[in-house]
Parts: structure tokens; sequence; C-alpha cells
């Protein structure tokens, strides 16, 4: 249940702590006073999307803090935990929502930040409001729905209906998709087919192309490799003439007949004697080199034609000569998920079929839910009807088949009713009566409410349209219902603001440059004085006064 509320700087309420209880909370005060404003900003908490006008003018920012008592609340409780979200041993859980005037808004659950989407579904768990404008819902079938599936606790198998028809309706559509494409597809195995045979037999392996380049290069240089490396082996040793071996003999040679012993000719001895072995095994590696080279013009045609090939393949599938490996793999696997593609066929022909099983068994057993729970929707809604004075009115959920499966199930789910006797129950978008209408939709919430788990259900000026007598029966169904959830409920009407177990006032103090509203708790006199004012207007009479005592039960 809502333990507290403190609201900092939102709309014109400049600082409100209010600290809630258990039953039935009334909220009462004139009109224009800012009733709405605690809901509002309550609504805040629940992740409702911020608006930087609603930060007080000259503040930096509002900020609203709800706090929930959760210990007797599971479902929230596994909430947190799965949110991994502290939880102090009290169970006691708090929203905090800031809002800076430039438009930002931060929200906290426990101190620790979050997103709007977890405020939202945290609050589902806490909280449910009734709006004034519920029956204005009440038009669309949708609704009429949705309330029937709340009231008989079917939205979970509601939800898993539409989870299987839209994947029931995914791969039916793949499925039909591939069979549209049958003709396209064999097109696409031909050419793929006759694709990779091309490449099959051009048998191209992995770094062929590279080893042909290189091949081919040294077939076209073999005559100038030749003719040059033997040019270089007799200027180094195998000349008619002087050679460079012969000339560093000599040179060794003269430098050997001097007796001298410097240093400097030691050493000049040593690097020619260097030099003399370094072009030795020079001329052995070139020797070695030039014994495997041959003029060969067969096998450079050879090679040529293969590369050639390997180029006019490349450029027919505009791509680089290296790059056909890659290709041939690529269209390889391709054919293989199209040759296989009938098999794949035949698994989705099982899978969609498979699909339509589950949803149709999922669908029924949930239309079988909501016959019954319309049967019982329509007694209780008539009962509360004929308390609120429509003693001839009877209502009706009812369920027609659609002509075909749809996400929301096998049935439109559609609220009529008939409010004299001998005539037909009607749609209620033909409901002339305002009134009516109104005491329709409250009694719907008042049952629906009764079977929500939520603990704090919020009713904000549901009873518009309704007064006397009737408005008393609202108070008390409301009190009621205050007996096994957390009541909060806006009224104009005093009968229902004297069933109240907590009653708050709120009202709107204009100074000289600000506007504030405050909210109080109102004890003993002060509530004979706020039931008074509700019954007679500005002018309290001592008979409106004796009047409110009489309604809150107590002596004259």
């Amino acid at each position: 249940m809502l333990t507290q509320l403190i609201i900092r700087n939102y709309a014109i309420v400049e600082s409100l702590d209010l600290e809630l209880e258990q039953g039935m909370t009334v909220i009462s005060g004139e009109t224009g006073a800012g009733k709405s404003i605690m809901l509002d900003a309550l609504g805040l908490t629940l992740g409702d999307r911020a608006d930087s006008a609603t930060v007080r003018h000259g503040a930096e920012r509002a900020e609203i803090i709800a706090s929930f008592d959760i210990s007797a609340l599971p479902d929230a409780k596994a909430w947190l935990k799965q949110q991994d979200m502290d939880l102090d041993e009290e169970n006691e859980c708090i929203i905090r929502r800031v809002i800076t005037k430039e438009g930002r808004s931060r929200s906290y659950i426990n101190n620790q930040a979050c997103p709007l989407n977890s405020l939202k579904a945290l609050g589902e768990h806490l909280i449910a409001i009734h709006g004034q404008h519920e029956h204005q819902q009440l038009l669309k079938k949708d609704h009429h729905r949705t309330l029937l599936d709340q009231f008989a606790a079917l939205s979970p198998i509601a939800q898993q209906v539409r989870q299987h028809f839209h994947l029931w309706q995914k791969e039916k559509e793949r499925l039909e998709n591939l069979l549209n494409l049958s003709d396209e597809h064999q097109a696409k195995v031909q050419l793929l087919s006759y694709q990779v045979e091309e490449l099959n037999q051009l048998g191209l392996t992995e770094g062929e192309l590279e080893q042909l380049e290189a091949e081919q290069k040294q077939l076209c240089e073999a005559g100038d490799i030749l003719h040059n490396g033997h040019q270089v082996l007799a200027l180094t040793s195998e000349g008619d003439g002087d050679n460079c071996t012969q000339l560093l003999n000599h040179a060794l040679h003269l430098l050997g007949e001097l007796k001298s012993q410097s240093p400097s000719l030691t050493q000049a001895s040593e690097l020619l004697n260097s030099a003399q072995i370094q072009i030795e095994e020079a001329n052995h590696e070139l020797r070695h080199y030039l014994d495997r080279i041959e003029i060969n013009p067969d096998r450079l045609s050879d090679v040529e034609e293969r590369l050639s090939t390997i180029y006019d393949l490349a450029r027919k599938h505009r791509i680089r000569p290296e790059a056909l490996s890659a290709l041939h793999q690529t269209l390889q696997e391709e054919l293989d998920n199209l040759n296989h593609s009938d098999e794949a066929l035949d698994t989705l022909h099982t899978r969609v079929a498979q699909l339509e099983t589950e949803y149709r068994s999922l669908a029924t057993t949930l239309s079988d839910a909501r016959q019954q729970a319309a049967m019982k929707l329509n007694t209780l809604i008539d009962e509360q009807l004929h308390q609120l004075g429509m003693t001839s009115a009877c209502f009706i959920a009812n369920l027609t088949p659609y002509n075909k499966p749809t996400a929301n199930g096998l049935e439109e789910v559609e609220f009529l009713i008939s409010t004299n006797k001998g005539q037909p129950a009607r749609p209620l978008a033909r409901i002339a009566s305002g009134g009516e209408l109104s005491r329709i939709s409250l009694a719907i919430q008042v049952i629906t409410a009764q079977t929500s788990t939520t603990p704090t259900l919020i009713f904000d000026e549901v009873d518009v349209g309704i007064g006397g007598a009737i408005a008393e029966v609202v108070g008390r169904m409301l009190k009621q219902l205050g007996q096994r959830s957390q009541i909060m409920c806006v009224t104009h009407q005093p009968q229902v603001a004297s069933q109240g177990d907590q009653h708050l006032f709120v009202s709107k103090q204009a100074g000289t440059e600000n506007t504030h509203t405050q909210i109080n708790q109102l004890k003993s006199a002060d509530r004979i004085h706020e039931i008074a004012r509700m019954l007679g207007g500005i002018d309290i009479t001592q008979r409106s006064i004796d009047h409110a005592k009489e309604m809150l039960g107590l002596q004259t």
C-alpha cells in the first residue's frame, strides 16, 4: 500500500507531505483547488511522461517521492529481486522522480537510477487508477475485452494467445513467400549450378595464381637471365682475359711481396682475401640458379593460357582474380542451401501446422474461460446496477466469434445493456443518457476492482453525474472495497466523502506573488465543516452542519 507521498515544487504545490492509511481515503476541495495535482504527481512516480511546465515557477526542479509497504506483495518483491534492486528489512519500496525546469527527468527505485519503463512495470503491481473519464473508454470494444480478461485474471493467457498468433503468422508468411518464389527458385538453382560447375572445372588451388604469375615472369625473362648471368660469370671468374678473380689474386700477390709488417697492409690483405671468397660464393649461387633456367616456349604458352582462363572468369564475375576461390565457396554454399530448400519447405509446413494447433488450443481455452467469466460478470454488474438505481437494467458481456483467428482470440467482446424491461440489449455507445453511462461505468469499475490484485486503487471523480441516495450507495461500495484494498477517492459528493476512513482536504491559497495548494487531513470538527460545505455550498447553515454530523454518524 501507499504509505507516504512527498511533493516538492510541483505545479502550484510548494511542499507537501502526506501520510496515508489503509482503508478508504477521500479527497475533497473546491473546484480548481488542485485535487488532481496529487494524483498527477503520483502518476509521475508510476512512469507518466514529465513536462517542464509542471515545475513550480521560480524553482529549479520538482521532486515527487512515493513510499510503499510491499510486505504483502510477493509479485512486487519478485520484480525488485529480478531487477537486482535493494529491499530493506521493513519491505519498504521508495520511488522518486525528479524533473528539472529544463525538462530533464530522472527516476529512482530504492535510490537506484532506472528508466521510465521500470517505473511503469513496478507501478502495475502497486496502483490502479480509475479516472472520471473511464466511461469514455467503455465506448471502445477493445477495452471491453481488456476489462473482461482483467476481471477473470485471463491477461496472462491472452498475452500467450497474442504471442502464438504473431509467431504463427510470421512463419506462415515465410512459407507463403517460399511457395510464391518456386519458379524463381528453380532459375536460381540452374544459374548457380552452372557457375559452380564452371569454377569446379577451373579447379583453382590455393596459391596457384601467385605461383603461375611468378613462373610466367621467369619464363618471359629466361633469355635475358641466361645472357646476363653468363656475362657476370665471365667478368668474375670464367672470362678469357682479366676477370675479378684473377685481378684479386694478382693484387694479393703484390701485397705478399711487401716486407712491411704494417697493420694497415695486413687489414687490406684480409679484405681482398674476403672479397675473393665472396665472389667465389656468388659465382656458385649464380651457376646453380642458371642451371635451372631454360627457354621453354611450350611451358610459357601453357602458363599464359591458364592465366588467361583465370583472368577471363574473374572478369565475368566482376571480381579480382585472387577472389575467385572465396566466390567459389560462397556460390557452393548458396547452391547447397537451395538444394536443401525442399527439406526446409517440408520442415516449415510442419512448423506452421504445429504453431496453428498451439494457437487454437490456447485460444479455445481462452474462449471457454471468457464465456464463463462473462456469465459471472453479467450477474455481478446487474447486482451493482440495481443498487445504483437501475433496477430494470440487464448487462450482457456478449461474445461474437470472428470470421477468422485474430491476435486477440477467436471472439469479439462487446458490452451490451438494456436499461428498460422489454427492450433489446444495445451497445453502450448507443446509450443516450450520460448519467446511465456513468453508473454503468462505475458498476464495472467496482466489480473489476474487487478482483484486482493491485493493493491501492484510486478513483478520480468516478461519481460525477451521480447524487442523492445513489451517491450514498457509491460511497458504501467504495468503503466496502477499502476493507480489502487501500482506496483513494477524489469526490465532490458529501455522501461519498462521509464514508471515508481518512479525509484529505485540498485548498488553494493566493498570496501577493504566488499561489499555493495545500492538503490537510481533517479531524472531527473540520471534517464536519467540510461535509457541510459540500452539502450546502458557500453559506454553511446549522441545518447543513447537523446533516453533516448525521452523515458521519455523530450526535447533533
